[in-house]
């Protein structure tokens, strides 16, 4: 659908698929890569990646719900789907196995339901998820070895995969190594057992990016740094990446403003002198977090411009001086670069204190995203 306000998030996806493969000389080559474009590819438009992603040849693509892996089956997506969040209905079983979406299994009674509804004529494929320090779904590891060895008399249920994952692969080494010795002699204990299990995987971007997927690990699960991102400035130096997406908007409106006026709700901003303060059709409402208020700056004509006052539903107020030429229709990028000044979504987390995930994640449904570089 044609939209008329000028602000939209311009998604790379050439830069998606050079990402894709940094990523994977850093996994090695033979090594299988499940790219994770659940929560609409980070924020980053879900079909249109999933499909630059299946151009480049990923394994694998993980969605946290039946719900996403129905829309990527619509949309034609025939590579395979991994749900990583569990299915809860018979409903969702059923729409899974008739679409051959692989399920994520947290425990033995997700199974025996999974085995009832398949009958005899079919076998649903899943991944068992084993908890090995995350605290959310999974079997604990000390249990694993019983409950998967029920699991595989299931006569319907294929047990494709088995996987982990790291709460601190970025932090703290030390426990994710446990995590990780928990997990290899899991497998050795079912290899023991005679179940034999094809795919086995626990490291998301970090642990890719600081090789702590040892090769008894043969497929890797990047999330973040596929769109060019990291929640660490170390992480910048050990892989080149390039940034998907950037937040753009116009000037939509232009007004001189005497010194001593007030801007927006709140009044937090007093202009000092006289100025021009302009107005961009982009607010919280947009994701564009109203914790950047006062805090922010913008990209007009290649300079820097600090946003102005408390941002709000559906705009954003910016400072930009006398001694400027901007006018309305004017491009402002509020994330990515503009003649080489660059505004990443690590710097919008930092003033949040949050995670570059949650910066690109936020981003609505009423803000297009456009594509370029199929």
């Amino acid at each position: 659908m044609k939209t008329y306000r000028p602000t939209w998030a311009e998604i790379d996806l050439g830069n998606l698929a050079f990402n894709f493969r940094q990523m994977k000389k850093l996994a090695g080559m033979k090594v299988k890569m499940l790219a994770a474009v659940k929560a609409n590819a980070y924020g980053h438009g879900m079909v249109e990646v999933s499909r630059k992603l299946q151009k480049c040849g990923v394994d694998y693509l993980g969605v946290a719900s039946v719900d996403e892996a129905v829309i990527l089956r619509k949309a034609n997506i025939t590579a395979p789907i991994l749900v990583l969040g569990p299915a809860f209905s018979s409903q969702e079983m059923k729409s899974a196995a008739a679409l051959g979406i692989t399920l994520t299994v947290a425990d033995y009674s997700a199974a025996l339901k999974l085995h009832r509804i398949a009958g005899s004529r079919r076998k649903i494929k899943v991944h068992i998820k084993i908890d090995t320090g995350m605290g959310r779904l999974g079997i604990w590891h000390e249990k694993a070895e019983t409950i998967i060895r029920k699991i595989s008399r299931l006569k319907n249920i294929f047990i494709e995969g088995i996987y982990t994952h790291f709460p601190s692969a970025d932090t703290d080494r030390r426990f994710t190594k446990s995590q990780v010795l928990h997990f290899a002699a899991l497998l050795a204990a079912l290899n023991k057992q005679g179940i034999s299990i094809a795919l086995a995987h626990a490291a998301n971007s970090i642990a890719v990016c600081r090789r702590l997927c040892p090769s008894f690990l043969n497929m890797v699960r990047p999330g973040i740094m596929l769109y060019g991102l990291s929640g660490r400035d170390k992480v910048q130096h050990m892989v080149r990446l390039k940034p998907v997406l950037a937040l753009k908007s116009r000037v939509v409106f232009i007004k001189e403003t005497p010194p001593g006026r007030s801007i927006s709700y709140g009044r937090t901003y007093i202009t000092k002198n006289k100025t021009r303060i302009v107005t961009l059709p982009i607010g919280y409402a947009d994701g564009y977090a109203r914790a950047l208020s006062n805090r922010a700056k913008v990209i007009i004509h290649g300079k820097f411009y600090p946003v102005a006052g408390r941002i709000c539903m559906d705009q954003t107020m910016v400072d930009v001086g006398l001694r400027t030429k901007v006018k309305t229709g004017d491009p402002v990028t509020l994330i990515g670069t503009q003649q080489a000044k660059t505004i990443r979504a690590e710097q919008l987390a930092r003033i949040c204190a949050t995670i570059p995930y949650e910066i690109t994640c936020r981003i609505s449904s009423r803000v297009p995203r456009v594509f370029k570089n199929y």
